[in-house]
């Protein structure tokens, strides 16, 4: 198995992971917390899959999925492709409000539909291009999939709790 082969591997792991966190659920789970500061369901699906379509777009320099139909609407928010979930305070939190589950399902969908054919392309040589600078040390096309792919493993294992904590699994 090739490097591109195992982060295919990867990354065709996590829709079925998203399914698995919020299908079924009605919009009052994927908004309930399970403490005050922590991370609602949808917050944390809806955050993963933001720095999934922003990082990717950087890496192809195009346009968010986020920015382009009415996603940000199907969330309550406006569609600032700055706005991926970093850094979000409690409030911020609380702002993120998924229509449904399948709002959460369809973002995520569309966006692995775009990075699938991107990671499908990749050659060995490629994951050594540096592709930002702002970091010592710079960080290569390699290491910026590694780091998205866990962010979303990390937060879908988070949403997986979470709904644990629900009594809805």
């Amino acid at each position: 198995m090739d490097v591109k082969d195992l982060l295919t591997e990867t990354y065709d792991r996590l829709p079925d992971l998203v399914r698995a966190a919020v299908d079924g659920l009605s919009p009052e789970q994927l908004r309930w917390a399970p403490g005050p500061g922590a991370n609602p369901i949808g917050w944390l699906v809806w955050h993963l899959t933001r720095i999934q379509d922003d990082h990717v777009a950087d890496l192809l320099d195009a346009d968010q999925v986020w920015t382009s139909g009415d996603w940000a609407s199907r969330f309550g928010l406006a569609a600032d492709p700055n706005d991926t979930g970093y850094g979000h305070s409690p409030a911020q939190v609380a702002a993120v409000r998924p229509e449904s589950a399948q709002a959460l399902l369809d973002y995520y969908e569309a966006v692995a539909a775009r990075t699938a054919p991107f990671l499908a392309r990749l050659r060995p040589a490629d994951l050594d291009r540096v592709v930002d600078e702002a970091w010592d040390p710079p960080v290569t096309l390699g290491v910026r999939l590694v780091s998205v792919a866990e962010d979303d493993l990390q937060h879908v294992g988070q949403a997986g709790y979470v709904r644990g904590l629900l009594g809805a699994a």
